[in-house]
């Protein structure tokens, strides 16, 4: 028979942004966009430090998100389920395609600290289809590590690290977007990174008050863009981990009956 810890058994309902942090009636100013943001994150901050059973499901379900959205970015064609199968169904050791070196990259970003290092951003621009120059990232980790010691905010943080991938490699936006969670989570000092803004790139955060062209990083208006963006990622990862807790809460109500070996491992994976 199964045991389980009540704690874990039994988590706190997550929790959900509230409604006033959405923009209503028209576009809010940049300083109504930070604060915004900030109730957001406020509101996520509980998840991201948190460890309930269904916490690795979560982070992985998020970077399967940004994954998508990333092949949007790249010009590729493959959906979460593409993706999916592309990591899933790959040998250990393999090669899991372009498509699945990506999501890989995501996954890394969901399950691991967020201190960086030369050798692991030269890894990750690898996974995502990029060659830098030891120089280069090395000037990336020197810029990571003085945003972490400013005072300036996370979102504007890693807003910054993005402008700056960008003026540098503007080819390089899928890297962009992967440290600008890293260093928003180094800002927030959460544990560990949660993969948010790429999913929303394509939205109409990132679209301008007309929905016209997309702000890229570094351009005029990507902090507010930045800020927005954060308010309804926040929102969306909230919903995701309301429908997962529910999900395991079925599942933790039957594992005491279960008696065949390795049935515990099966739940909580």
């Amino acid at each position: 028979m199964i045991r389980l810890d009540p704690a874990t058994a039994s988590p706190a309902p997550p929790p959900i942004v509230p409604v006033w942090a959405f923009a209503a009636g028209g576009a809010p100013s940049d300083a109504d966009a930070a604060f915004q943001a900030g109730a957001a994150l406020a509101s996520l901050d509980t998840l991201a430090r948190a460890q309930p059973a269904w916490a690795g499901a979560w982070r992985q379900r998020l970077a399967l998100k940004c994954a998508a959205a990333s092949m949007r970015l790249a010009g590729r064609a493959e959906d979460e389920a593409a993706l999916r199968d592309a990591w899933q169904l790959c040998p250990a050791g393999a090669d899991p395609g372009p498509a699945g070196a990506i999501f890989g990259a995501w996954r890394q970003l969901a399950l691991q600290p967020s201190p960086v290092s030369a050798d692991r951003l030269a890894k990750v621009a690898e996974m995502l289809g990029l060659a830098w120059d030891d120089e280069a990232l090395a000037d990336l980790c020197t810029h990571i590590e003085d945003l972490a010691g400013s005072r300036r905010p996370a979102p504007f943080a890693a807003a910054a690290i993005a402008a700056r991938v960008v003026a540098m490699r503007p080819d390089a936006e899928l890297l962009a977007w992967w440290l600008a969670d890293l260093v928003l989570a180094r800002g927030l000092r959460w544990p560990r990174p949660l993969p948010l803004l790429m999913a929303q790139a394509f939205g109409p955060a990132f679209r301008g008050e007309a929905g016209g062209k997309r702000i890229r990083p570094g351009e005029k208006g990507f902090e507010r863009a930045v800020c927005l963006a954060l308010v309804k990622a926040a929102a969306e990862a909230c919903r995701l981990a309301v429908e997962l807790s529910r999900r395991a809460e079925k599942l933790l109500a039957v594992a005491p009956k279960l008696r065949a070996k390795g049935a515990g491992d099966v739940i909580f994976m």
